[in-house]
């Protein structure tokens, strides 16, 4: 089935706030997606984030991001007011999140709506808030409130009692910080709310979502705090190594990421238990989803913890096949709606693990141009549909910005493939995102920026790089109905349009009855 989609995450989405959110604009992208013949939204990682505000580095693998949380929503439930949040201050550029005010506006904004709902059904409710959480979910809402009053210190820093876990200290903790776990605990109750709801609309107008999962946990986090042993730390408590990448084009001396390593041979002990419990909580939130970093499973970068960068590191082998076998036995024999991010140093046994699976792979065209024609991302090198085609990913360039910067060969390189001339120069982006469609690859997603041919500001991401990333926010009305229209006629052109579900009854004006027919008939590139 050849069908696409577009990549776009949650914070960048538009509207009041700071920060994009669940709200109203979620709504319209979804409208966007249908009514222009896409099926997928794909989207980042939704964890809690933390320093440096990666959705990569997350406090927990079992929990959901507290900036997305829309506030208009609230207000309409009574749990907040216009004047409330008047009085916050989330940043004053709309197309940048200003992370320091937003830490401090939204939380503020959260507890105030926390305390009307207390208001409203009674303080007696809080406890109740803690019943039918996940475990791992309940360990994230204990960790925020330990370390809400340890300063927002890591876990690593704090008092041995609490840092072990020791029964006595964290019976305390529960009992003295009650109000404090179930005001998380409210907090993820909204997430999951207003995620499910989002989740429902998009199912009714035909669109799936794609989630994406960290390969890794944050070293400070939930999920290594509560589950140590899982991980790779000494008897002492620091951590043995490690995760990171070797030198490539991103950094010339590797991404040293810093994450814990996973002690596999404990996973496998335990029949990958607690990746069967992520899998499981991932699979109730996306319809598919994005493993980051899959060459990992096959064998990971292992760097001595306290190295300056990741040139020092070495290839360890990962749990291979082991892993999805339980993941098979587990969910059954149905297909895991997996997309396997194979990118990086791609070796024989990654392919054969790769083949194995059966999971489909990513194809980058950012990737394809600068050595020769034997590429593997050239779309006339592709093996098989069983791929998704993208002209980027949240950690390249806009397609734009990347073209425009290009050495002069591999831009004439370019023009040749695509069979046009540098006359065209400025159309280039589109060319591309036609490339992209007109291969085999079964899904084709584009980043929003490359549809809405943006320059470098756009850019989410950065590899190896600090400060700057994770703040890009579309301009509000950026996909205008031409747009839309163009999008359409696109994936009609090759064969991609997808005919949009039924529209759910919202608040906003419905389209007229002559825009909604020109839509349909963008399908046909023939009209």
């Amino acid at each position: 089935m050849r069908q696409a989609g577009i990549l776009l995450p949650i914070f960048s989405l538009p509207g009041r706030y700071g920060i994009g959110t669940f709200g109203r604009e979620a709504l319209k992208f979804v409208d966007l997606l249908a009514e222009s013949g896409n099926r997928f939204w794909q989207l980042l990682p939704m964890g809690p984030t933390g320093f440096g505000d990666s959705p990569y580095q997350s406090f927990s693998a079992f929990a959901g991001n507290p900036y997305f949380i829309d506030l208009e929503t609230l207000i309409s439930r009574g749990l907040l007011t216009e004047e409330e949040l008047s009085a916050e201050d989330f940043g004053s550029e709309p197309e940048r999140v200003d992370y320091g005010k937003l830490y401090l506006a939204k939380d503020h904004a959260l507890r105030t709506a926390y305390r009307h709902f207390l208001e409203k059904e009674g303080k007696e409710k809080s406890e109740a808030l803690l019943q039918g959480l996940r475990k791992e979910t309940l360990d994230y809402c204990e960790f925020m409130a330990i370390k809400k009053v340890q300063d927002g210190k890591s876990w690593t820093l704090w008092e041995k009692e609490l840092r072990e876990r020791e029964d006595s200290a964290m019976e305390r903790a529960r009992r003295e910080l009650l109000p404090e776990i179930s005001y998380q605990a409210f907090v993820q109750r909204i997430f999951e709310e207003q995620w499910r709801e989002l989740k429902q609309y998009a199912g009714l107008r035909g669109i799936q979502m794609i989630g994406d999962i960290p390969i890794y946990c944050a070293m400070d986090s939930a999920d290594v705090w509560a589950r140590r042993e899982l991980f790779q730390f000494s008897d002492g408590g620091d951590p043995e190594s490690v995760a990171g990448v070797p030198p490539d084009s991103f950094s010339a001396t590797g991404q040293l990421w810093g994450n814990p390593l996973y002690r596999w041979e404990k996973h496998e002990e335990s029949r990958f238990e607690w990746w069967l419990s992520r899998m499981d909580y991932c699979l109730s939130l996306y319809d598919v989803l994005r493993v980051d970093h899959f060459r990992g499973f096959e064998a990971y970068y292992s760097v001595p913890f306290g190295a300056k960068t990741a040139e020092q590191g070495e290839w360890l082998p990962g749990p291979g096949m082991a892993l999805f076998d339980a993941m098979y036995r587990h969910f059954g024999k149905r297909e895991l709606p997996i997309i396997a991010e194979d990118l990086g140093v791609i070796t024989d046994e990654v392919r054969s693990l790769m083949k194995e699976t059966g999971f489909p792979g990513m194809k980058v065209l950012q990737f394809a141009f600068g050595s020769d024609a034997d590429n593997c991302y050239l779309p006339h090198n592709f093996e098989t549909r069983n791929c998704i085609c993208y002209t980027g990913t949240h950690d390249n360039d806009t397609l734009s910005h990347w073209f425009e910067t290009l050495p002069d060969g591999v831009r004439g390189y370019i023009f040749q493939y695509c069979s046009r001339s540098e006359a065209e120069r400025d159309l280039m982006p589109e060319l591309l995102i036609k490339l992209a469609m007109s291969s085999i690859a079964d899904t084709v997603v584009i980043p929003a920026a490359d549809y809405l041919n943006l320059s470098g500001e756009a850019r989410i991401n950065e590899p190896g790089t600090t400060g700057g990333n994770w703040v890009w926010r579309m301009p509000e009305n950026a996909f205008s109905e031409e747009k839309k229209l163009s999008i359409a006629r696109i994936l009609g052109t090759y064969g991609r349009y997808r005919q949009a579900g039924a529209k759910p009854e919202v608040k906003e004006e419905a389209k007229s009855e002559s825009e909604e027919e020109e839509l349909k008939n963008s399908a046909d590139p023939q009209k």
